[in-house]
């Protein structure tokens, strides 16, 4: 469909909800609302859009006399200057969205090469969401936290709860990679080591529906760090997905009730991503060449601790300011450059 097509689109479906929700002859007036609300930004873009089309052409005509042209010169100047802007303002908002870019996510970090070092690491990746979180007013739930000996974290998991958190977050998922001199190395040698971060969406009910049959339940002792048992009843549950092989724990509650919830939440949550997954793998031939893949194997960002920057290696951006990144503070930067590389590229698929 032409821009101009959709142009056209958008303001007779806004125009078409006006009508429906003013007479009150609808069942469902809460999605049409929804919809309207949704679409009225779109449709105020079009209208400018289309306001600034006119006044070029207007502008183009007061050429032909003499009286007006040096002011029509100017104006048409100016329109010409501002028309490229607005029209790929235009164009964003006519993206499809993703429908998962609203939910809430599953943040999982795993340690990865580098054994203490990497545990260390991804725990200092797991208090830096933390803190983004914080400062983005969001609510960050530790699900599971599974620590080494050292205050590391061989994996941890948190919900994040707000508005926008996986439109947000989901280009954090990949490897990432730390070079720094790790707090045991007595030699002052400069490591190498990675942790895996996955950001998954937050499925509901109404995204998927898991069988009964299709689960196996296994409860078990809940047990520390070091091996020791920190409870005598069999309040840990693991739960396999037996379609998909997909299996999740969860130890953190004394209740067994409520270690069941929560691996369910995250299993849903991984299988919803499967799905979304599987979906993104057909309707392109290589995903590695999009921003947003969420590829898991991919190294998608350098922590260089002694060099104080970090690297994001998907668009070539590197920050010099690696404790701000590290506090949360300056993630957004890395976040907005990935956003709007996600935009141009499927402006360009488009066009």
């Amino acid at each position: 469909m032409s821009l101009q097509a959709n142009l056209e689109r958008v303001l007779a479906r806004h125009k078409e909800l006006e009508a429906i929700l003013a007479s009150g002859d609808s069942s469902d007036i809460a999605k049409l609302s929804k919809e309207l609300s949704e679409l009225a930004p779109i449709a105020q873009k079009v209208t400018e859009l289309n306001d600034m089309r006119r006044e070029l052409t207007d502008a183009r005509e007061l050429l032909e006399d003499p009286d007006m042209a040096d002011m029509a010169g100017e104006e048409i100047q100016r329109l010409e200057k501002a028309l490229p802007e607005l029209e790929r303002d235009v164009q964003i908002l006519l993206l499809p969205k993703d429908e998962a870019d609203e939910k809430n996510a599953i943040l999982e970090v795993r340690a990865g090469t580098g054994g203490d070092e990497a545990a260390l690491f991804a725990a200092d990746l797991f208090g830096m969401y933390q803190r983004y979180a914080a400062l983005k007013g969001w609510k960050f739930e530790v699900m599971e936290i599974s620590e080494n000996d050292i205050g590391g974290y061989k994996e941890a998991t948190a919900e994040i709860t707000g508005r926008s958190v996986f439109a947000r977050l989901k280009f954090e998922s990949g490897v990432h990679r730390v070079q720094r001199v790790p707090v045991t190395e007595s030699g002052g040698r400069i490591h190498t080591s990675a942790a895996t971060v996955a950001v998954l969406p937050e499925a509901e009910d109404v995204d998927l529906n898991i069988e009964d049959k299709d689960l196996r339940v296994d409860v078990f002792r809940a047990s520390g760090a070091g091996g020791q048992h920190v409870n005598t009843t069999e309040s840990a549950v693991r739960i396999t997905h037996i379609p998909s092989g997909i299996v999740v724990s969860q130890q953190d509650e004394k209740s067994q009730h409520k270690n069941r919830a929560k691996a369910m939440k995250i299993l849903r949550a991984r299988l919803y991503d499967h799905e979304r997954q599987r979906l993104a793998s057909e309707r392109a031939a290589d995903r590695k060449d999009q921003i947003g893949s969420g590829d898991r194997s991919e190294r998608i960002r350098t922590y260089n601790f002694p060099q104080g920057r970090v690297s994001d290696h998907r668009i070539n951006l590197t920050l010099y300011k690696i404790d701000k990144v590290i506090a949360g503070e300056a993630l957004d930067e890395f976040v907005d450059a990935l956003t709007a590389e996600d935009e141009a590229a499927r402006l360009a698929s488009m066009s």
